[in-house]
């Protein structure tokens, strides 16, 4: 086994192989950019190295930097954990080169399997049948336009490297197909180095299974059963479970069979993933990850691996340390990724300060890279945990699930939390009647907008109302003995003026008390409506609320002038505004084109003096992995652009004006 191995990589993924190395008695380095330097993956790993700016093509994909790190760290060899340089042959080539080991599969082996292509030929080499479609890959977008105009739509674009629903778009129809084309080879490039795209056939209502394998390098190779990946949203995985649910036992041995087969022919060294989509009764190769993959925890839970342990057995020349005999599956285990993005804005990213984490214990498994005080930025994934349940049956896995999900606390970002819990409560996710599409065609963009209830607002404004007596404030109104009821009128004693308004999404609560009675309950007017509210503090950030004749389990913290409440309902993020702040302002249509999170500028559309319409896009902006598109609100005439491609903007920030177009006077 080795002495000392470096983690070129970052987040949970970093933290959970330091994990295991730290078991096996491996000390470990690891990397961090400009921007990770206060990082939890830092912090864990105990040693790292700054290797460059916050971008990743200057930093974690920067492969001599990488290999000097390791060489002044002392490592023997490198884990590249996924994304980045874990699927780059050439970075395998060079870590070799350098007399380190590769913790993965051989340069050759990612050669022929990391481009989509490539591994497709290898499959119907070893008789596996393959989605149909144009497989040579192909960075022209003229003789991409050509390729997907003679086959019969709908079909997928996807980049021939890499992975995680990057460089993927559906073509349902030719109407703005070359924009498609640009974004998908402009989105590829940016995330792989690599902008040539290959195009399939679209499977419509397909599941998504894989499997999972491990080799030696020498031809033994064996699979730890299978996984159901198919509810995804931008070709990127949600929830995974371990077994596939419902799957034929005919259909499920096929792919298990088919799996292997492409392991031995290619001589298998390390972990890999043989990806599959089932339609029916029948089953079409997909790709191959050769890396270790993020829902590998489900796998580990079910039959009871350590999948980073063999990885490093296999590289440090221990061979396999585990028979196909010896390989069972216990129970039912699923994974929610939780990740800072928002479900009601088109799964916008969000980026920021993580003002307040809570995450459950006891028999939860929760795989994170993020901290309270932890900084999201818009340079990486937006993924943020990992939630990962066991239990005998699926049906306890997911209600197990649930509480995990309803005990995580995420304040200062927006997050999909509340959207994951609305996933899993589907008859389709209970039935397992799921397909890739399921997030799309039943709540993917459903604009739920939540306006706070009355009674969370009143249990926010009875936790301001306590902290400003703790801190003693020097405001008359709002000392410990004239708390704004020394206006009181009517028999309840509720003050007649406001001296708090709370706001969320835009929209601002007045909010009235009454003084506070011998038992600690106070009467609070929210708007028009009067409620009973106490709190209880049961420790750290949690209380038992309660309202009127009802109580609850709540979490509340404070942050500056924010309150955040997580409630049995969903969380709020509720922000002070006092008095004499207070504007009621009607938003405008504006001609001032701003970013709506940092990120960095793609493209730019426009010119000072052009003509643009209401819709035009503008600017495309990248920011976590993801592309935003920067439209025009009006007809008009451009005025100014203040930044061009290759800037990082930050949030709010006006990218360019355009002078609305005069309204005719008749």
């Amino acid at each position: 086994m080795f002495k000392k191995i470096l983690i070129a990589n970052r987040g949970e993924i970093a933290c959970r192989i330091a994990r295991s190395c730290r078991r096996l008695g491996v000390a470990v380095a690891g990397v961090h950019s400009a921007a990770d330097a206060d990082a939890l993956h830092v912090k864990t790993i105990g040693e790292s190295i700054e290797i460059g700016a916050a971008p990743a093509s200057q930093s974690y994909l920067r492969i001599n930097t990488v290999i000097a790190a390791a060489r002044a760290t002392g490592a023997e060899a490198i884990h590249p954990g996924f994304g980045f340089l874990a699927e780059n042959a050439a970075f395998a080539h060079a870590v070799e080169g350098a007399g380190l080991v590769f913790i993965g599969p051989t340069p050759d082996t990612i050669k022929r399997l990391g481009d989509k292509a490539s591994a497709k030929r290898e499959a119907v080499a070893a008789g596996i049948a393959t989605v149909p479609g144009c497989q040579a890959p192909s960075e022209d977008p003229a003789e991409i336009e050509d390729a997907v105009r003679q086959l019969e739509l709908p079909v997928m674009l996807k980049a021939a490297v890499g992975g995680g629903g990057k460089g993927m778009r559906v073509i349902s129809s030719i109407e703005r197909l070359r924009d498609a084309i640009e974004s998908a080879m402009r989105e590829a490039k940016n995330g792989f180095g690599d902008a040539r795209l290959i195009i399939e056939k679209l499977i419509q209502q397909a599941r998504h299974i894989e499997v999972q394998i491990v080799g030696d390098g020498h031809g033994n190779v064996i699979h730890l059963f299978e996984r159901e990946c198919s509810l995804q949203r931008r070709h990127q995985k949600l929830i995974e479970e371990a077994p596939a649910p419902n799957l034929p036992s005919r259909l499920r041995e096929r792919m298990l069979e088919d799996a292997v087969q492409l392991g031995r022919r290619l001589k298998y060294r390390g972990v890999g993933t043989i990806e599959f989509l089932v339609s029916g009764a029948d089953c079409y190769f997909l790709e191959v990850n050769p890396r270790i993959q993020v829902e590998h925890p489900v796998t580990e839970m079910v039959t009871g691996t350590d999948i980073v342990e063999l990885m490093l057995r296999i590289a440090a020349g221990d061979g396999l340390s585990i028979a196909q005999g010896t390989v069972t599956c216990r129970g039912h285990a699923i994974e929610a990724r939780i990740c800072a993005e928002d479900p009601n804005d088109d799964f916008m990213p969000s980026t920021g300060e993580i003002a307040h984490v809570s995450f459950p214990s006891g028999d939860i498994r929760v795989e994170t890279g993020v901290e309270s005080g932890s900084i999201v930025t818009p340079y990486y994934d937006s993924m943020l945990a990992k939630l990962i349940v066991h239990a005998d049956t699926r049906d306890e896995s997911l209600d197990r699930l649930r509480r995990a999900l309803n005990e995580t606390s995420i304040f200062g970002v927006t997050t999909n939390r509340e959207f994951l819990g609305r996933l899993i409560a589907l008859p389709e996710m209970r039935n397992a009647t799921f397909h890739t599409r399921l997030i799309d065609d039943q709540i993917y963009g459903s604009n739920e907008v939540h306006d706070n209830d009355t009674d969370t607002l009143a249990m926010a404004a009875y936790f301001w109302m306590m902290r400003q007596r703790e801190t003693g404030s020097k405001q008359p109104w709002l000392s410990r003995e004239l708390t704004g009821w020394h206006m009181a009128w009517g028999d309840d004693g509720m003050a007649p003026i406001p001296i708090l308004y709370l706001e969320s999404a835009g929209k601002r609560a007045e909010i009235r008390f009454a003084p506070m009675q011998a038992d600690n309950w106070m009467l609070i007017g929210v708007n028009e409506a009067k409620v009973a509210v106490r709190l209880s503090a049961l420790g750290d950030d949690s209380f038992v609320a309660a309202i009127n004749s009802r109580c609850e389990i709540v979490r509340i913290f404070p942050r500056d002038n924010a309150i955040y409440v997580h409630d049995p309902r969903r969380a709020h993020a509720l922000y002070e505004v006092s008095y004499l702040r207070y504007l009621d302002t009607t938003p405008e249509v504006s001609g001032e084109l701003r970013a709506p999170m940092t990120g960095v500028v793609l493209k730019v559309n426009i010119d000072v003096g052009a003509r643009v319409k209401a819709g035009d896009v503008a600017i495309i902006m990248e920011s976590m992995k993801m592309e935003l598109r920067i439209v025009s609100e009006v007809d008009g005439t451009v005025t100014a652009v203040h930044f061009k491609t290759g800037d990082t903007v930050n949030r709010n920030a006006i990218i360019a004006v355009v002078e609305r177009d005069s309204a005719l006077v008749v």
